[in-house]
């Protein structure tokens, strides 16, 4: 395990992620919404863990190892949450609008990595993008890339 890693797991039993930095603090969070995504249908396959640490890697720029870790630690998150916010929240402090869009692509990609998007994995999506205030057309154009084949 990382530093970075042991560091943010010794700090999971305290309050909201306090003393972490907002880098670990954004890595977290962005791995938990992944998190909410394939637990969604309440079926985790294989495939869609494979993707959420594919999506880790992408968007965070992590290492195979490094995205593991987070996803464990990130499941731990998701266990003790209450809800969806305290995750967005740290999101909408730290991200770009275009950073908010590129995650929301991302969470359709996990959807779409077990080759059915479920009711339930799209509601969750849907109110991910409401909480990040990503718009609409952006949402549907998110949603159209992850489908697309990548090259």
């Amino acid at each position: 395990m990382t530093r970075l890693m042991k560091w943010i797991a010794s700090r999971l039993g305290e309050g909201q992620d306090e003393g972490l930095d907002d880098g670990a603090n954004l890595n977290l969070a962005v791995a938990a919404l992944l998190v909410e995504v394939i637990r969604s249908d309440h079926d985790v396959d294989a495939a869609e863990r494979r993707q959420v640490v594919e999506s880790l890697r992408s968007q965070l720029g992590l290492g195979a190892a490094e995205g593991e870790e987070l996803l464990a630690l990130a499941e731990q998150r998701v266990d003790q949450a209450h809800d969806l916010y305290q995750f967005t929240s740290q999101v909408n402090r730290t991200c770009t609008p275009q950073e908010k869009v590129r995650l929301v692509e991302q969470l359709w990609r996990v959807a779409h990595a077990d080759a059915v998007i479920h009711k339930y994995e799209e509601y969750v999506i849907r109110r991910i993008a409401d909480l990040l205030h990503v718009a609409h057309r952006d949402f549907i154009a998110a949603k159209l890339r992850s489908a697309a084949p990548r090259p």
